[in-house]
């Protein structure tokens, strides 16, 4: 059994951003608090990005606290470029992350403590900083007859590059900014492709200010509170109408098709009986909290989701999520790891024994 105050579950974003404050405040690595990171190496899930995102490409990537991301070339890919940044931060402030370590379930544990296990042991703690992102859990929608496709299906966590598309049928699916960037990039190397949306894309033009920017965030921040599972910030934004978009509309390759109702061996097929044919269904469909380990501590709300204060469970005040919901961007990761020690630290100070 480890003892330690406190854990935190991840080292993407929001982890290393809840280790900093940790590290920053007075807390001590490996004494104080461990960081549990279940991935090879650094880099968080941006590891684990297609080649072809380069560093240019990446959409408002937001420095960690307290080291700037300087000098990186937007040709390289950023898998790369963010895991090298990430590998430094860990260094310069000797987080001690541990890895890999599979977390396997967090257990109410006795004297007020949670037990967490994984497959390095067993840590006890009084306190949780979850930052377990959403990449390890793709959504997949389901459709009539879909295992009797005879192509190829694959999810946005699996992609390749767009070469690996020559000459073949592509079906995207998802009106996000991943299915977009997928079909830029796939157009030129595909025999065809066919872009489908549960809902007619928006496209936002002008620049995203910080007013807009937290009227988003307070959209999926209202859903949290509730209980509902959490939408991505991306949903309620719409997407920027920027010169590589107005060519794929004017190309007509961003000419979007209602979703169909059902897939055959061949490829889909909508009510009114029109077909495409396809090689390769590519699910963009997006991605949904990887929150299963805390199962055991009944968390969510009937609505589905985890309903939060903060960062903060209401059911639990030891339990922090970050990187979920109205944090799940990397400047709003940031801004969740310092509110969550804040948090901790008035928690683990209320509960200590009071001198005779």
């Amino acid at each position: 059994m480890n003892n330690t105050e406190v854990v935190v579950i991840g080292a993407g974003q929001a982890g290393l951003a809840g280790a900093y404050h940790l590290r920053r405040t007075g807390f001590e690595p490996e004494r104080d608090f461990v960081v549990l990171d279940h991935s090879p190496g650094p880099g968080g899930a941006w590891q684990f990005r297609w080649p072809s995102l380069t560093y240019g490409k990446v959409h408002g990537m937001h420095a960690l606290p307290g080291m700037e991301l300087t000098g990186a070339d937007p040709a390289r890919p950023s898998a790369e470029v963010i895991a090298a940044y990430f590998a430094a931060y860990e260094r310069a402030f000797d987080l001690r992350v541990r890895r890999p370590v599979d977390v396997r379930a967090v257990r109410e544990g006795e004297g007020g403590r949670l037990l967490v296990e994984t497959s390095a042991g067993i840590w006890s703690t009084r306190a949780l900083i979850n930052a377990t992102g959403t990449w390890d859990r793709p959504f997949w929608p389901r459709y009539p007859r879909q295992e009797s496709f005879r192509g190829r299906q694959l999810h946005t966590a699996q992609y390749p590059g767009p070469e690996e598309f020559a000459g073949l049928r592509v079906v995207v699916v998802g009106g996000g900014a991943s299915g977009t960037q997928h079909l830029l990039e796939i157009a030129p190397y595909a025999a065809a492709t066919t872009w489908v949306t549960r809902r007619p894309p928006v496209f936002r033009e002008g620049p995203f200010d910080e007013d807009a920017g937290r009227a988003a965030v307070a959209l999926v921040e209202e859903r949290v509170r509730r209980g509902l599972p959490p939408k991505s910030v991306v949903s309620v934004t719409g997407l920027p109408l920027n010169d590589a978009i107005r060519q794929g509309l004017a190309d007509g390759v961003l000419d979007r098709q209602p979703m169909f109702d059902r897939i055959t061996p061949e490829g889909v097929q909508w009510a009114d009986g029109r077909r495409v044919r396809a090689d390769v269904i590519l699910w963009a469909t997006g991605f949904r909290p990887a929150v299963d380990h805390l199962a055991p501590l009944k968390l969510r709300e009937p609505g589905g989701g985890i309903r939060l204060e903060g960062t903060r469970t209401v059911a639990d005040p030891r339990i922090h999520l970050v990187g979920y919901g109205p944090s799940a961007s990397t400047i709003g990761a940031n801004r969740a790891g310092r509110a969550a020690v804040r948090d901790i630290r008035r928690l683990l100070a209320e509960e200590q024994p009071v001198a005779a």
